[in-house]
């Protein structure tokens, strides 16, 4: 693979990290709400003792283990970024 070659795909792998990591910054505050969320609902339904209650903390619950999720996949994403990025850096460095 030619240096040019090399250069170029690093510095898209480059963008995409960067992007990735500006996802993550995100993903982090809204998962931070939404858990915050969903403690704030588990003591309300642990307190009232209704239905309705139960019923606010499974949702809130729920959406905050899908927000776990995304935040799980972006991490997922980064690092295989981070592997491609690596192995880019030693192609470059042998040519």
């Amino acid at each position: 693979m030619s240096r040019r070659v090399i250069e170029r795909r690093l510095t898209e792998v480059h963008r995409r990290l960067v992007r990735a990591r500006e996802e993550l910054a995100v993903v982090d505050e809204q998962f931070a709400a939404l858990a915050d969320a969903a403690n704030e609902a588990e003591l309300r339904a642990l307190v009232s003792e209704t239905p309705l209650a139960e019923s606010e903390y499974r949702d809130a619950q729920r959406h905050a283990d899908a927000m776990a999720r995304s935040r799980a996949a972006v991490l997922q994403s980064i690092s295989e970024l981070e592997k491609a990025q690596d192995d880019l850096l030693d192609k470059l460095e042998v040519n």
